[in-house]
């Protein structure tokens, strides 16, 4: 049984295999009143496949703000709430951050259950050190982007980046004339899922191949630490 004081889990979910989400995830989202996910179609759909029926509300970045006090009122009512999103952990580049923080500052309960997210595997399978890393999710789109670049790259650490496939090879680009273009790194796409790849090189190289092949699907990029 979910536990009587928590009223807001946090319920990671597959980021490609429906196979890879924990016993415990679904007892969860079988026990709670109701379910808040990013995308509602989407997530209806690891429901049917897992043959629960719970009601979805829609929580994501353009609506979290005007959706959170009718969330807090329902948890004061006594009832208790699973936060989705489309895919892996919320809260990881997804919404999550900001109902956490206002459920804590209203005195309830709040639990993150361990689970899936797309940088801890391409982390590993990058064969960089991965006992110090830094994650910097998606780099701005337009204003700030070359100057956090440069900040990053005097980092030692493993780097680990999201990015869309359509801005990849851009992205690429612009980390060669801070980092090099002999920097190390990788790109690992569609993880989990039938056509997973991961694609090792320096920078130069992955500009190279993926100019040649256009990427697709969810991508993570692992850049070595510099020396």
């Amino acid at each position: 049984m979910i536990d009587r004081k928590i009223q807001l889990y946090l319920v990671p979910t597959p980021i490609g295999n429906l196979e890879d989400i924990t016993l415990r995830a679904i007892r969860v989202l079988g026990e709670v009143d109701f379910i808040l996910a990013e995308d509602t179609r989407t997530s209806r759909v690891l429901l049917n496949h897992l043959n629960i029926k719970k009601t979805l509300y829609p929580h994501h970045k353009f609506n979290e703000h005007n959706s959170v006090p009718g969330i807090i009122k329902r948890l004061e009512a006594g009832e208790k709430t699973a936060l989705i999103s489309d895919a892996g952990t919320p809260g990881i580049s997804d919404p999550g951050f900001l109902l956490v923080r206002e459920c804590l500052h209203a005195g309830f309960e709040v639990e993150c259950l361990p689970g899936a997210t797309a940088l801890i595997p391409a982390l590993i399978n990058s064969g960089f050190p991965c006992d110090r890393f830094i994650f910097e999710g998606f780099l701005p789109l337009k204003k700030g982007k070359q100057t956090r670049i440069r900040e990053l790259s005097t980092e030692k650490r493993t780097i680990i980046l999201y990015e869309s496939p359509m801005r990849l090879v851009k992205t690429l680009g612009q980390l060669v004339p801070e980092f090099g273009g002999s920097r190390r790194a990788t790109v690992s796409r569609e993880l989990t899922k039938m056509h997973e790849e991961t694609v090792r090189g320096t920078l130069e190289e992955l500009i190279a191949h993926f100019t040649e092949f256009a990427p697709r699907g969810e991508i993570v990029v692992v850049i070595e630490g510099g020396s």
